[in-house]
């Protein structure tokens, strides 16, 4: 998902800090997005959606206070964000659940290649491994055969 420029802080310039930064929005994007796929769910997954939700929140304000402790800014979150996809039945909700960790599996395995600081790689890894569970958690929802991924956040 992308978000319209609303005057939000720079992305830094340094690349660990710019990666973190931008896995950072990428967690105000899949928060947003998952109102959406609460709104669309069937009761029977809402556990996941609100456990989900919890896991992003959490990780973004962790993330928050880790760029401060780098001396960077964290950037806002948008007002709205463009979807990826339509999203109007609970089956199209799961397409975007599903899509949201792939996606914010590739902004922590940034982090990881790019964190110099031991903690920022930790933190990324963590969260890496975080998205890939979620990730095939609702890809058992949508009753794939295969719900794993070799290595989450690549195009391996």
């Amino acid at each position: 998902m992308t978000a319209p420029d609303q005057g939000m802080p720079s992305r830094p310039d340094d690349a660990a800090d710019g990666a973190l930064f931008d896995a950072i929005a990428t967690e105000h994007a899949t928060i947003y997005g998952y109102g959406l796929v609460s709104a669309h769910s069937t009761p029977d997954v809402n556990y996941l959606v609100s456990e989900a939700m919890a896991e992003h929140r959490a990780r973004r304000e962790a993330a928050i206070a880790l760029l401060a402790e780098q001396g960077a800014e964290a950037p806002l979150p948008a007002a709205g964000y463009q979807l990826p996809m339509e999203v109007d039945t609970p089956a199209e909700a799961v397409d975007l659940a599903v899509r949201m960790e792939e996606d914010a599996a590739v902004a922590w395995r940034a982090v990881v290649e790019q964190a110099a600081d031991q903690a920022v790689r930790a933190f990324g890894v963590t969260a890496l491994t975080e998205c890939a569970l979620t990730a095939a958690r609702w890809r058992a929802v949508r009753g794939d055969s295969t719900v794993t991924v070799a290595f989450p956040g690549g195009s391996e």
